[in-house]
């Protein structure tokens, strides 16, 4: 199946590694050309030699202001275009609604969700017809996740924002949806693990309650990913897609 992708330009924003890497990595496997960000200049552009030629790497931090006008431009002034978007962002610090701290919560809401809108926002008002917008977010837009409050506040309000700017861009035919993975095997995920105290309890516990039997792979979230983004999903916009094995069954 051709995903359409062959010389079309995307963002990903937090791409250095894990999923928004593993996206990167299957949207240049099917000839696309990418802008992979990164909070520094050296995992961006490790990130980017890793990817090869069709690969830009930008130092941008999505809590900076600045960050949504300066992946816009250079998507443009290195590739010529811009056909789509995939914001991903570090989670936030762990915790509970006890200990979470008001500059946690604040810094976790510039990151998290106002860079996020602000990089959206940018990427709006660049597209043209046929352009995307995709927001990974989690499982938690629909139930929350133990010990990742900050998480469980935030991600919701993305979900929310998403379904917004999916009705008021469909007329100009932009989509923009939402990608939420479960338990894939990352870096993050294996520290999420870890704060049990018990990580090989805690993975066969969730491992049990997914009904495919097994933590998905980077992988398997790039290929989703990259599809939703591709012209094959034309006709997939306002939704929030769940990769994670079956955990959540139902809408």
């Amino acid at each position: 199946m051709d995903l359409g992708l062959t010389d079309r330009t995307y963002i990903v924003t937090g791409a250095t590694r894990g999923l928004g890497f593993a996206t990167a990595r299957e949207l240049v496997a099917e000839g696309a050309r990418v802008v992979v960000s990164g909070r520094t200049e050296d995992s961006a552009l490790a990130a980017a030699a890793t990817l090869g030629e069709r690969a830009l790497g930008v130092a941008a931090d999505n809590a900076d202001p600045e960050a949504a006008a300066r992946l816009v431009a250079a998507a443009r002034e290195r590739f010529g275009r811009l056909d789509g978007i995939l914001i991903s962002v570090g989670g936030p610090a762990p915790g509970t609604a006890a200990d979470n701290t008001d500059e946690q919560w604040h810094a976790a809401f510039e990151a998290v969700f106002l860079g996020a809108v602000r990089l959206a926002r940018a990427a709006a008002a660049a597209l043209d017809e046929g352009g995307v917008i995709g927001f990974v977010l989690s499982g938690s837009v629909y139930e929350p996740i133990g010990g990742l409050t900050l998480s469980n506040g935030l991600r919701p309000g993305l979900a929310g924002f998403a379904k917004s700017l999916a009705n008021e861009l469909g007329p100009r035919g932009i989509r923009v949806l939402g990608v939420l993975p479960g338990r894939i095997a990352t870096d993050r995920m294996t520290q999420l693990d870890a704060l049990s105290g018990d990580p090989e309890g805690t993975r066969a516990r969730n491992t049990a309650a997914i009904p495919l039997g097994r933590y998905g792979t980077p992988q398997e979230f790039g290929r989703t990913a990259a599809f939703l983004l591709s012209p094959a999903a034309s006709y997939v916009t306002g939704v929030m897609v769940p990769v994670d094995g079956g955990a959540r069954r139902g809408f």
